[in-house]
């Protein structure tokens, strides 16, 4: 059985290793106004930092289901399954989109599966099917194997901007006030699918030191992890972060990310996160 991998934008993986893996893509959407842009396609995570400094906070959408229709009809030409692997349906349709698509498609089998969580931990869902489908392995051990690393998964973010998230609706002025003169650094996870408070932490440093702490919980014992860090427009200290945890954890594999246009909308720039599971 030949089976092909589709993840969606949110992912956030590089086109390189798309290339690589032969890892399809399908955008979901970002809205300024009257202008629709396709995140990874039309727009790019540095094109979008630049465009909210000057504009209302846009919005976002979930991929039409005639786009995965159509994605699925192209791949039954040359592959008997696909592996749809999409961020976390308790923030997005996106996964039950492609559940919704697989019904009016012939020809081929659809596994959609659920992340449950978002940016490059979901990729590395698809770079792991990816790598275990061009070997030919068949599409339920692969599902099999996709369940198992989801019991390792990890992620917390920090929000630097409050009025960001103010700016969002998902903070009062009053509090996005107080808290910026506090400078309290929400953490936030991914807990039952859906984004959620994890912490307050006063300063920036303290809560990336919190994040530390909560992998350290999972990576101290030696195994072998993947882990990536996650920035918001914050390349160089990404790096920095990544120096510092490589000296630290040698029995992890770090990588940096990306929040793109979609997931920065509602974290806004200056956001860092980090993510992992096992090897």
């Amino acid at each position: 059985m030949k089976t092909a991998v589709v993840t969606d934008s949110t992912a956030y993986i590089p086109k390189e290793l798309r290339d690589k893996w032969n890892i399809h893509m399908i955008p979901l959407n970002v809205i300024f106004g009257t202008e629709a842009y396709q995140e990874e396609m039309d727009l790019n995570a540095s094109e979008f930092y630049e465009e909210v400094k000057t504009k209302e906070l846009p919005t976002t959408s979930q991929p039409p289901i005639g786009q995965f229709v159509e994605l699925f009809q192209q791949l039954s030409r040359d592959y008997d399954a696909v592996i749809s692997i999409h961020l976390s349906s308790g923030i997005s349709g996106t996964y039950q989109g492609a559940i919704t698509a697989s019904t009016m498609v012939e020809g081929i089998k659809v596994y959609a599966f659920d992340s449950e969580i978002s940016c490059m931990v979901q990729g590395f869902y698809a770079l792991e099917a990816a790598e275990w489908a061009s070997r030919g392995e068949d599409v339920e051990a692969i599902m099999n194997r996709l369940e198992e690393l989801k019991q390792t998964a990890r992620a917390y973010f920090m929000v630097d901007d409050l009025s960001h998230l103010q700016r969002g609706g998902r903070l009062s002025s009053a509090q996005a006030f107080i808290g910026s003169l506090l400078q309290v650094k929400p953490l936030l996870h991914f807990e039952n699918k859906v984004i959620v408070p994890f912490e307050k932490i006063r300063t920036r440093k303290r809560a990336m030191n919190r994040i530390v702490d909560l992998l350290n919980e999972d990576a101290s014992g030696g195994e072998a992890y993947r882990a990536v860090i996650i920035h918001a427009n914050r390349e160089e200290e990404a790096k920095e972060w990544r120096n510092e945890l490589s000296a630290l954890y040698p029995n992890v594999e770090f990588t940096i990310g990306y929040f793109g246009a979609v997931i920065g909308t509602h974290l806004g720039e200056g956001s860092m996160g980090l993510g992992w599971m096992k090897k």
